[in-house]
């Protein structure tokens, strides 16, 4: 997900799409009765062999986010009333959830490993990894955890966490209404939303009452938002079934609409006025090191966004160093341009102002960027037999972010369909203003969300067992998708446009001002505004774009970390397999190897490039 603003995406991440579903964060326990038993009970892995004992956790996992399995497109056969429920909400689905991941962590860990396979040894470390993260975050004393995905948030309902956010977007473009038979599934799920609400509700309370209270700004986007969402809601939630053309489906939109009007609008103005009493006891301080216990959910956050063990320090330095470095780069470029006066950052900020490189303003802009977009994802398509020897052929829409969503949410952000295709990959872009966007810039974020980032990356773990498919880690997740915007310029993506390179690169640097400014505000005790004039003055960020992405870093702490601690890791074991492989490196076989290993932590992808390397000398 990439968000220059995602995705979250994450993003981290998108509401129906696998193993990065948005509704997949809702807090759900087991299915409830409608499920069938078998479907929800728990077995033990003991005496199950090793592919069967992972698809095995899998499921155990998913009877707990019964929305994520419909995104996976795995809610069928003995699982299909999954399709009908989320799940019980707020912290008793908190809670059972947590129960669950103890257990299956204990019977991984005693799980025999003689005889595994390398993937199956690899399975089983990653869930470890995912659940033992996990369980740690849900042992903080609040906030709202990503099993085995991007987004972490101490804020149950923020600026961009919530389901007034998520379930829109989950009824619009994830639940599925392609026949008669999905409309009793939607609406089972519909009359379930209040209750998930006000979930949320009992939890925000609480963490108000053990001091818990977001920054002012925060809270001021967030009414807005939930004010525009309560307006929209008759649309939001009968609209799709107003528009699915499916026989009696105006029945069912009739009834949504009532459901809306008396059980969903009410439920989101019971938040809405308790954020209005927060809003009264909010003060300014942006980072953790200003809510209790926060600096230890700050630690437990970038662990998470990482798989590192680094320190706030070392990733601020890092953030520094690799700012000096690919500014060392862009300098000769912007020179060679005509640009020689001030920083990078004052000429980028130039740069940005001519007015050769910007959209039309409005739906005319629009179209151009829409225009811009599908040039490259053709241009890049072409290219993809040059960078890997295993190709895919991956479904994708791109689409505009819903109105309601946009104030609140990055530039843009990706992620791949459903495990059995039903649902596209998707790059959503945020067009609130093209003035988000550069002609020199876009082009890498469609490289990065898309092919060969997220959406390419996805489709390749839609292809491995089911617990690898729904298990990712942002700082590969990330990491991959700047390695593609990387990939795009090594097959000569800006060769015909130097300042498309500038672009690129200056993306990468504002990964490394990332870096710096999430340790910044939550351990330095860095202020908003310091965060927003780091990105303008070092990096020539747009003050419309850093304006919501510094916000970002507020209510996700430590996720903007694992872009370029990713990318930068994945580029090291590049470094190591070219010295130690010589003339028998092979730029396709490294992609390939890489992307086969499947989103995993860290540590385990540099395994992979150890394997990679050992079969290249053979």
């Amino acid at each position: 997900m990439r968000e220059s603003t995602i995705a979250v995406t994450r993003r981290q991440t998108l509401a129906g799409l696998a193993g990065t579903s948005a509704i997949a964060l809702l807090p759900a326990c087991a299915a409830r009765t409608a499920a069938p038993a078998t479907a929800a009970a728990p077995a033990s892995l003991a005496g199950l062999d090793p592919d069967a004992a992972l698809d095995k956790v899998a499921y155990r996992m998913l009877a707990h986010e019964p929305g994520r399995a419909t995104g996976l497109g795995v809610d069928t056969g003995e699982y299909a009333a999954w399709r009908s429920t989320f799940g019980q909400p707020g912290e008793a689905g908190r809670e059972a959830y947590a129960a669950t991941l103890k257990e299956l962590v204990a019977e991984v860990r005693a799980y025999p490993r003689e005889g595994l396979t390398s993937d199956q040894q690899i399975g089983f470390e990653v869930v470890e990894t995912a659940f033992t993260s996990a369980l740690e975050g849900m042992a903080q004393p609040y906030g709202d955890v990503a099993v085995g995905s991007w987004r972490n948030a101490p804020y149950v309902v923020i600026q961009n966490v919530g389901g007034y956010i998520d379930l829109p977007r989950f009824f619009g473009s994830g639940q599925p209404l392609k026949t008669n038979e999905d409309i009793g599934p939607y609406m089972d799920r519909l009359a379930e939303v209040p209750a998930i609400l006000d979930g949320e509700l009992q939890r925000i309370r609480e963490a108000r009452g053990e001091g818990l209270v977001p920054p002012a700004f925060l809270l001021d986007k967030a009414i807005a938002q939930m004010e525009a969402s309560i307006g929209a809601a008759k649309e939001s939630y009968a609209g799709p079934l107003e528009g699915s053309g499916i026989a009696g489906a105006d029945k069912a939109a009739a009834q949504a609409e009532r459901i809306a009007a008396s059980g969903i609008v009410p439920a989101l103005e019971r938040q809405l006025a308790e954020l209005k009493v927060q809003r009264a006891a909010a003060k300014d301080a942006a980072g953790m090191w200003a809510q209790p216990g926060g600096e230890a959910y700050y630690d437990w956050a970038i662990r998470a966004s990482t798989t590192t063990r680094m320190t706030p320090d070392e990733i601020h330095r890092q953030g520094l160093d690799e700012l000096r470095t690919l500014h060392g780069r862009m300098d000769p470029i912007l020179r060679e341009i005509g640009y020689t006066k001030g920083s990078v950052g004052e000429r980028m900020r130039a740069l940005a102002e001519d007015p050769r490189y910007k959209f039309a303003e409005g739906d005319p802009g629009r179209a151009e960027i829409f225009a811009f977009i599908n040039e490259r994802v053709a241009w890049i398509k072409s290219q993809m037999p040059r960078a890997f020897n295993r190709l895919v052929d991956p479904p994708l829409e791109v689409r505009r972010l819903p109105l309601t969503e946009e104030p609140g949410a990055p530039g843009a952000y990706g992620g791949a369909g459903s495990k059995d295709g039903s649902i596209p990959g998707r790059f959503w872009i945020n067009l609130r203003t093209t003035d988000l966007h550069r002609k020199y810039d876009l082009a890498d974020l469609t490289f990065h969300e898309s092919i060969p980032g997220h959406v390419w990356e996805g489709e390749f773990s839609n292809r491995l067992p089911l617990i690898r498919s729904i298990l990712a880690f942002n700082a590969f997740s990330e990491g991959w998708a700047l390695y593609a915007e990387q990939i795009a310029d090594e097959l000569g993506a800006y060769d015909e446009f130097k300042v498309g390179r500038l672009g690129y690169l200056q993306s990468l640097a504002f990964r490394a001002c990332r870096l710096v400014v999430d340790t910044g505000l939550h351990s330095k005790r860095w202020t908003r505004e310091q965060g927003r004039q780091f990105f303008v003055e070092e990096n020539g960020s747009q003050v419309e774009e850093v304006a919501s992405e510094v916000d970002r870093y507020c209510s996700w702490p430590g996720q903007a970390c694992g872009y370029k601690i990713g990318h930068s890791e994945i580029v090291r074991q590049r470094a190591r397999a070219q010295a130690e492989l010589g003339a028998k490196y092979d730029f396709k076989a490294f992609n390939t190897a890489v992307v086969l290993g499947g989103n995993a932590p860290l540590s385990v992808m540099a395994n992979t490039v150890g394997r990679y390397i050992a079969q290249a000398k053979a």
